[in-house]
Protein backbone atom coordinates (compact mmCIF):
# COMPACT_ATOMS: atom_id res chain seq x y z
CA UNK A 1 0.00 0.00 0.00
CA UNK A 2 1.20 3.31 -0.68
CA UNK A 3 2.02 6.12 1.77
CA UNK A 4 1.38 9.27 1.48
CA UNK A 5 5.01 10.10 1.05
CA UNK A 6 5.61 7.29 -1.10
CA UNK A 7 2.50 9.53 -3.32
CA UNK A 8 4.18 12.91 -3.01
CA UNK A 9 8.08 11.77 -4.15
CA UNK A 10 6.24 10.30 -7.77
CA UNK A 11 4.05 13.09 -8.11
CA UNK A 12 7.29 14.74 -8.02
CA UNK A 13 9.03 12.98 -10.12
CA UNK A 14 6.34 13.37 -12.58
CA UNK A 15 6.26 16.70 -12.34
CA UNK A 16 9.96 16.96 -12.95
CA UNK A 17 9.89 14.55 -15.92
CA UNK A 18 6.99 16.18 -17.38
CA UNK A 19 9.13 19.72 -16.93
CA UNK A 20 12.68 18.72 -18.45
CA UNK A 21 10.31 17.22 -21.56
CA UNK A 22 9.09 20.47 -21.87
CA UNK A 23 12.36 22.23 -21.81
CA UNK A 24 14.08 19.87 -24.08
CA UNK A 25 11.56 20.14 -26.47
CA UNK A 26 11.32 23.70 -26.41
CA UNK A 27 14.91 24.33 -27.13
CA UNK A 28 14.80 22.07 -30.34
CA UNK A 29 15.14 24.48 -33.65
CA UNK A 30 11.85 25.15 -34.64
CA UNK A 31 10.13 24.90 -31.42
CA UNK A 32 8.16 27.28 -29.68
CA UNK A 33 6.06 30.42 -30.86
CA UNK A 34 5.03 30.15 -34.94
CA UNK A 35 6.06 26.95 -34.94
CA UNK A 36 4.18 24.84 -38.72
CA UNK A 37 4.36 21.10 -37.86
CA UNK A 38 2.56 18.74 -40.55
CA UNK A 39 -0.95 18.34 -40.37
CA UNK A 40 -0.93 14.88 -41.94
CA UNK A 41 0.59 12.59 -44.40
CA UNK A 42 -0.48 12.06 -47.97
CA UNK A 43 -0.17 7.98 -49.49
CA UNK A 44 1.74 8.85 -52.54
CA UNK A 45 -0.03 8.37 -56.08
CA UNK A 46 2.70 8.06 -59.20
CA UNK A 47 0.95 8.80 -63.05
CA UNK A 48 1.61 11.27 -65.65
CA UNK A 49 3.79 13.80 -63.69
CA UNK A 50 5.02 16.69 -66.85
CA UNK A 51 8.97 17.33 -65.91
CA UNK A 52 9.48 20.81 -67.97
CA UNK A 53 10.85 22.38 -65.02
CA UNK A 54 12.32 18.57 -63.37
CA UNK A 55 9.67 18.90 -60.30
CA UNK A 56 9.18 16.25 -57.48
CA UNK A 57 7.03 13.30 -59.03
CA UNK A 58 4.65 11.43 -56.71
CA UNK A 59 5.60 7.81 -55.44
CA UNK A 60 3.17 5.47 -55.09
CA UNK A 61 3.04 4.33 -51.17
CA UNK A 62 5.30 7.06 -50.52
CA UNK A 63 3.87 9.29 -47.95
CA UNK A 64 4.16 12.94 -48.14
CA UNK A 65 3.87 16.08 -45.42
CA UNK A 66 0.59 18.06 -45.45
CA UNK A 67 0.93 21.89 -44.02
CA UNK A 68 -2.13 23.60 -43.60
CA UNK A 69 0.10 26.51 -41.81
CA UNK A 70 3.76 28.92 -43.08
CA UNK A 71 5.72 30.35 -41.00
CA UNK A 72 4.80 33.86 -39.57
CA UNK A 73 5.73 36.36 -42.18
CA UNK A 74 8.08 39.63 -41.24
CA UNK A 75 9.54 41.70 -43.02
CA UNK A 76 12.06 39.58 -44.51
CA UNK A 77 10.35 35.94 -44.38
CA UNK A 78 12.83 33.49 -45.33
CA UNK A 79 12.02 30.85 -47.77
CA UNK A 80 12.58 28.51 -50.36
CA UNK A 81 12.15 29.43 -54.29
CA UNK A 82 11.53 26.56 -56.23
CA UNK A 83 10.90 26.73 -60.15
CA UNK A 84 7.62 26.46 -61.96
CA UNK A 85 5.83 26.98 -64.92
CA UNK A 86 2.59 28.94 -64.92
CA UNK A 87 1.48 27.83 -69.14
CA UNK A 88 -0.62 25.90 -69.82
CA UNK A 89 0.73 21.85 -70.92
CA UNK A 90 3.37 22.24 -68.29
CA UNK A 91 4.66 21.44 -64.91
CA UNK A 92 2.51 23.80 -63.03
CA UNK A 93 -0.83 21.85 -63.16
CA UNK A 94 -4.06 23.27 -63.66
CA UNK A 95 -4.91 27.45 -64.59
CA UNK A 96 -3.47 29.56 -61.76
CA UNK A 97 -6.12 29.76 -59.12
CA UNK A 98 -6.26 33.45 -57.75
CA UNK A 99 -7.56 34.39 -61.95
CA UNK A 100 -8.34 31.13 -63.79
CA UNK A 101 -5.98 31.70 -65.96
CA UNK A 102 -2.43 29.95 -67.53
CA UNK A 103 0.52 32.87 -67.12
CA UNK A 104 3.71 32.85 -69.85
CA UNK A 105 7.21 31.92 -68.20
CA UNK A 106 8.06 35.70 -69.36
CA UNK A 107 5.89 37.16 -66.67
CA UNK A 108 7.15 37.64 -63.12
CA UNK A 109 4.29 35.48 -60.94
CA UNK A 110 4.19 33.26 -58.18
CA UNK A 111 2.66 30.71 -55.99
CA UNK A 112 2.96 30.66 -52.01
CA UNK A 113 2.46 28.04 -49.78
CA UNK A 114 -0.72 27.12 -48.27
CA UNK A 115 -0.60 29.07 -45.13
CA UNK A 116 0.89 31.94 -46.81
CA UNK A 117 -1.51 32.01 -49.72
CA UNK A 118 -3.82 32.28 -46.82
CA UNK A 119 -7.24 31.58 -48.38
CA UNK A 120 -6.56 33.28 -51.92
CA UNK A 121 -5.66 36.52 -48.99
CA UNK A 122 -2.72 37.59 -51.25
CA UNK A 123 -4.39 37.30 -54.92
CA UNK A 124 -2.53 39.59 -56.76
CA UNK A 125 -0.51 41.29 -54.39
CA UNK A 126 3.25 42.04 -55.25
CA UNK A 127 5.90 40.76 -53.25
CA UNK A 128 9.27 41.47 -53.15
CA UNK A 129 11.28 38.59 -53.50
CA UNK A 130 15.15 38.85 -52.77
CA UNK A 131 18.08 36.92 -53.18
CA UNK A 132 22.22 36.83 -53.70
CA UNK A 133 21.71 40.49 -53.21
CA UNK A 134 19.26 41.14 -56.08
CA UNK A 135 15.50 41.53 -55.61
CA UNK A 136 12.67 41.25 -57.87
CA UNK A 137 8.95 42.34 -57.62
CA UNK A 138 6.47 39.01 -59.30
CA UNK A 139 2.86 39.07 -58.32
CA UNK A 140 0.70 36.09 -56.37
CA UNK A 141 -1.26 34.16 -58.98
CA UNK A 142 -1.38 30.70 -57.42
CA UNK A 143 -1.29 28.40 -54.33
CA UNK A 144 1.92 26.27 -53.92
CA UNK A 145 -0.33 23.66 -52.54
CA UNK A 146 1.25 22.12 -49.08
CA UNK A 147 -2.22 20.23 -48.44
CA UNK A 148 -3.01 18.26 -51.51
CA UNK A 149 -1.06 16.76 -54.27
CA UNK A 150 -0.14 12.85 -56.43
CA UNK A 151 -3.03 14.11 -58.76
CA UNK A 152 -3.66 15.34 -62.08
CA UNK A 153 -4.48 19.27 -60.77
CA UNK A 154 -1.22 18.82 -59.03
CA UNK A 155 0.65 17.34 -62.18
CA UNK A 156 1.84 14.25 -59.50
CA UNK A 157 3.58 16.27 -57.89
CA UNK A 158 3.63 15.88 -54.21
CA UNK A 159 2.39 18.96 -51.97
CA UNK A 160 4.35 21.61 -51.46
CA UNK A 161 6.33 22.67 -48.01
CA UNK A 162 5.45 25.25 -45.88
CA UNK A 163 7.82 27.74 -47.00
CA UNK A 164 7.97 27.95 -50.87
CA UNK A 165 7.82 30.38 -52.81
CA UNK A 166 7.13 28.59 -56.64
CA UNK A 167 8.38 31.06 -59.13
CA UNK A 168 8.36 31.47 -62.97
CA UNK A 169 11.34 31.63 -65.16
CA UNK A 170 10.95 34.97 -65.14
CA UNK A 171 11.82 35.52 -62.14
CA UNK A 172 14.62 33.16 -61.75
CA UNK A 173 16.42 35.32 -64.43
CA UNK A 174 15.67 38.95 -63.12
CA UNK A 175 16.94 37.13 -59.95
CA UNK A 176 20.23 36.60 -61.59
CA UNK A 177 19.89 32.47 -60.80
CA UNK A 178 20.59 29.36 -62.60
CA UNK A 179 16.95 27.65 -63.07
CA UNK A 180 19.02 24.48 -63.07
CA UNK A 181 19.82 24.44 -59.53
CA UNK A 182 15.88 24.23 -58.52
CA UNK A 183 15.88 25.32 -55.33
CA UNK A 184 17.33 28.49 -53.53
CA UNK A 185 16.89 30.21 -50.49
CA UNK A 186 15.51 33.68 -50.39
CA UNK A 187 13.47 36.09 -48.44
CA UNK A 188 10.47 38.20 -49.60
CA UNK A 189 8.06 40.43 -47.87
CA UNK A 190 4.51 42.06 -48.99
CA UNK A 191 5.44 45.25 -50.81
Amino acid sequence: MATARGIAAMAMFFLVALSASHTASSLRPGAGLGTCRASGYLPGRSGNCEKSNDPDCCEDGKMYPQYRCSPPVTASTKAVLTLNSFEKGKDGGGPSECDNAYHSDSEKVVALSTGWFSNMARCGHRIKISANGNSVYAKVVDECDSVHGCDDEHNFEPPCDNNIVDASPAVWNALGLDQNVGMVDITWSEE
